[in-house]
């Protein structure tokens, strides 16, 4: 029978932090056999950091287990810090982890940023990949921003209304700018409402079925600090990615093994980005799961992710 569900919950054997200059330190852990096919599980966001849930989605009897936290989210310190944060340090820091842990060849497994993170990656080091697994397409594309800020709102428009509750009508117009106002200040009376608001549309507008749960975890103050303001961050400098770049390079890594799961009614993300990039990338696996949203957490996001790394775990 083929695995479906979360392995059961682990420590790791190892957590420390990796100085990456003189303002960043990066946390990072590993759990499952010292001795496994090396795996490492890149969060999204960018800015919501890692969670124990992320190591139950690999087998620990054969996976070596690998989960950080991206500069500025999560325990890296100093925690929403914006100094030195692009997609091009954030894809130096994974090839500075896999260095410090002497692993040659990892297999790469991101959803939502983690998989605009992971592909960037293995454009930037195509030779240190075994494979990837790619949940919840995101490109970095301006197209995709435009739908986050305004087109969700046509699916999800009472938790659009929350977001822009506190702008003005002028302020509606550009909404990228008004919340990045708020959530550079240094006021936390300006910035954690900001903060709350962005973080828990994002987490509303996650699954399928509407989680309390979900926009519980979004709404945790720390989570949604680091979150809206990294990720405003991103948002404003078009992701530190050149327009339409990670297809433009695809051809670097189509020959590495890979598969693609996406959810049919994912908002967050929606399935027409992961479209283009299996158009571009056809030697990957596209599986397209009919009844989910975005969440990694949704069940059959989960199940299509298990049954995936249950299949890479013998690849080295």
């Amino acid at each position: 029978m083929t695995r479906e569900q979360l392995y059961s919950p682990i420590s790791p054997y190892e957590t420390a932090w990796l100085v990456l200059d003189s303002l960043h330190k990066m946390y990072w852990e590993q759990s499952g056999n010292p001795k496994g096919v090396p795996v490492v599980f890149l969060h999204g966001g960018p800015g919501a950091g890692a969670t124990p849930v992320h190591r139950r989605f690999f087998d620990p009897d054969v996976y070596r287990i690998i989960i950080y936290d991206q500069r500025g989210a999560g325990r890296s310190e100093p925690q929403g810090e914006l100094t030195d944060n692009t997609t091009q340090h954030l894809v130096r820091d994974i090839e500075a982890l896999r260095v410090h842990l002497g692993i040659d060849r990892w297999t790469v497994f991101g959803g939502s940023w983690g998989s605009t993170l992971g592909i960037a990656y293995g454009e930037a080091y195509p030779d240190r990949c075994i494979g990837f697994i790619l949940r919840g397409i995101f490109l970095g594309l301006r197209k995709e921003l435009d739908w986050f800020l305004y087109g969700m709102k046509t699916v999800f428009p009472e938790n659009w209304n929350q977001l822009v509750a506190e702008l003005t009508e002028a302020e509606c117009g550009d909404i990228l700018s008004a919340y990045y106002q708020r959530l550079m200040s240094n006021d936390p009376a300006v910035y954690l409402p900001a903060a709350r608001a962005w973080s828990a549309y994002e987490g509303a507008c996650s699954t399928l079925i509407p989680s309390p749960e979900t926009v519980s975890a979004f709404s945790n103050d720390a989570l949604a600090y680091a979150l809206a303001k990294i990720e405003a961050h991103y948002f404003v400098n078009d992701l530190f990615i050149e327009e339409g770049a990670l297809l433009k390079n695809i051809d670097k890594i189509r020959d590495v093994p890979a598969v693609i799961i996406q959810g049919r009614y994912d908002m967050v993300c929606p399935i027409t980005t992961a479209n283009k990039l299996h158009e571009a990338w056809p030697e990957a696996e596209y599986v397209i799961v009919p009844d989910a949203g975005h969440s990694a957490m949704e069940p059959g996001i989960r199940a299509a992710l298990v049954r995936a790394s249950e299949r890479f775990k013998h690849r080295r």
